[in-house]
């Protein structure tokens, strides 16, 4: 956590010391994110890229529109997966044509709401073909397509899998190439395959990569017209708990810069894009929330927070459904506190409200602020914010 760490130890966001944040905020709980932290990911990012490889942002991963402000100026695209996420997306200076439209289930109205603004709709099976087709009678409109391919492969080592096997996500890839006869004057820009998410198996990732340009290769013979635009996913992953090791991105490069060469005396005209969500915003992200109560029961330590789950639900364990392990967690405050054995819970009427289990944290009282790490990506917009509804959690971007 030494982006968040000032010289003298205490914690910080944005050069900002957290009890002060804290009360410029004027409430808890809250999330701040690290405007400096998210510029120099995206920059560590682009340094080992090839020239040739775009990078895309996907919003789902935290659509806050001041970060989505901030990060239309330092990538090459957005990816949207709703009306909502595309409004963000054309605020910003970022060219219509530079934003795609992915997920299963578009509604009607969000198809014309993309076809009308020029952006380009990722589309995940033959009925959402003949929508589109529909949408652009009607306006007089060609859409900007391009396709979603579910690959007859998986990501190993992904913590969710978004390809192989039957998939709610995109065209199957053997039924691709009818499909692509189907599509009549829509504007047809590619392909988009996107086989796995949150991978630290640089490997894994390198062999899907590569996988995925075969794939295309091979479909791109029964394309309608020149193939412009090939997004060959992400998937990057960050450590959430001490066990997991950092994603090294040297063999990725490595492996991007191969396949771009492979890719553009075959395709000249494609854009390649690499699309990155939780990579380049989650380690730059805190979750902060105030101790209200402090107890013990049968000899074991609570620390009762104003927040938890309903805001933070990823690091809550997911409703029980997975594992649970610990995100990094800590106590803002003055330095040099003795340690202690608590278990930090949250304020809902539920046991599954736990944000860190039997975790040694400095000494902490009512009032004190606890502070959740890696919180940049699937926080609040990811979280049953109307479980008993309490109030939303305020957002801020610092630095």
């Amino acid at each position: 956590m030494n982006g968040f760490t000032l010289p003298d130890g205490r914690l910080a966001v944005g050069g900002v010391d957290l009890p002060l944040l804290a009360a410029r905020v004027g409430s808890t709980p809250f999330f701040a994110y690290d405007r400096a932290q998210v510029t120099g990911r995206v920059a560590a990012v682009r340094a080992v890229l090839p020239s040739s490889v775009h990078l895309s942002y996907a919003v789902k991963a935290n659509p806050m529109p001041a970060l989505v402000q901030h990060l239309g100026g330092l990538v090459d695209g957005f990816d949207v997966a709703s009306a909502a996420e595309m409004r963000h997306a054309l605020d910003t200076p970022m060219p219509a044509d530079r934003i795609s439209f992915a997920g299963p289930g578009k509604a009607t109205a969000e198809l014309t709401q993309a076809v009308a603004a020029g952006v380009t709709v990722e589309l995940e099976s033959a009925a959402e073909v003949r929508r589109a087709q529909e949408v652009s009678s009607a306006l007089g409109i060609a859409a900007r397509v391009a396709v979603r391919v579910n690959p007859d492969f998986a990501v190993r080592g992904s913590g969710m899998r978004l390809g192989g096997g039957p998939r709610q996500f995109g065209i199957d890839s053997e039924q691709v190439p009818s499909v692509l006869a189907q599509l009549g004057d829509l504007d047809f820009q590619g392909f988009h395959v996107f086989a796995g998410s949150q991978n630290l198996d640089a490997q894994s990732l390198c062999e899907a990569q590569r996988q995925t340009v075969e794939l295309v290769l091979e479909l791109a013979d029964s394309a309608p017209s020149p193939v412009r635009y090939v997004n060959l996913g992400g998937g990057f992953g960050i450590p959430y708990a001490a066990r997991d090791k950092p994603l090294d991105l040297a063999p990725i490069a490595d492996n991007l810069a191969a396949l771009a060469d492979v890719l553009g005396p075959r395709l000249p005209r494609a854009r390649v894009v690499v699309e990155l969500g939780r990579y380049l915003v989650g380690e730059a992200g805190v979750y902060v929330t105030r101790v209200v109560d402090r107890k013990v029961s049968r000899g074991k330590t609570f620390l009762v927070v104003d927040g938890g789950m309903h805001h933070q639900l990823a690091a809550s364990g997911n409703l029980g459904q997975v594992i649970r392990r610990n995100y990094p967690i800590a106590v803002a405050g003055p330095v040099g506190r003795p340690v202690e054995k608590v278990t930090v819970v949250g304020c809902l009427c539920t046991p599954l409200d736990l944000l860190g289990d039997d975790v040694e944290l400095p000494a902490a009282d009512v009032g004190d602020l606890v502070v959740v790490f890696q919180a940049g990506a699937y926080g609040l917009t990811a979280s049953p914010t109307g479980f008993l509804s309490h109030p939303a959690p305020v957002e801020v971007l610092v630095g």
